[in-house]
């Protein structure tokens, strides 16, 4: 019975040095997760939809469920390869951050806004589109007003201009996206 337990404590100390290891490993480089959609992308004639996200943001994950709502997943699945940069975390959780990803996010003059800030490129990694909404409605050019999760009326009508230009949704799910993210 002492042996058992012993072993018991061992089994226990050695699991949960398991899980630490495993909670303060480093996550994968930007330029590693970004590389990889993009060579998905050109594998399945897609482009890519690259979120900067952090564990804590709350409009970081209402985007993903509203993307992932059953009434329009196909739609996004169809036409992106969804990928995501962890930035802006707590000291604590900074392991979960993905190297190089607030460098990426600097490049983008998107360092100085909140999160999520998401940009598009075509399959070779051109920027199509960001989260930038700018004076007049184009969808490119200087940094603007980060609409981040798409929720008043004006960032949702920039999100669906996105949309028409990047994307092969019909107007029906446009329709979808614009119910969808008003909520």
């Amino acid at each position: 019975m002492k042996n058992n337990a012993i072993i018991f404590c061992l089994a226990l100390m050695l699991s949960s040095t398991l899980l630490n290891a495993q909670e303060v490993k480093q996550a994968r480089s930007a330029a590693d997760v970004l590389d990889e959609a993009l060579v998905e992308a050109r594998d399945q004639q897609k482009k890519v939809f690259l979120m900067f996200h952090a564990s804590w943001c709350g409009w970081c994950h209402r985007m993903d469920s509203l993307m992932a709502h059953p009434d329009i997943k196909a739609a996004f699945n169809r036409n992106f390869v969804i990928a995501h940069l962890v930035v802006s975390e707590a000291p604590k959780l900074k392991h979960l951050e993905n190297p190089g990803a607030e460098e990426i996010r600097k490049g983008l003059g998107a360092d100085k806004t909140g999160i999520p800030f998401w940009v598009i490129y075509d399959p070779v990694g051109n920027i199509l589109a960001d989260a930038f909404m700018r004076p007049g409605g184009e969808i490119r050019g200087a940094p603007g007003e980060n609409t981040g999760c798409p929720a008043t009326e004006e960032e949702v009508e920039h999100w669906i201009r996105v949309l028409k230009q990047t994307t092969d949704m019909k107007e029906a799910e446009l329709e979808t996206v614009v119910k969808l993210f008003k909520r």
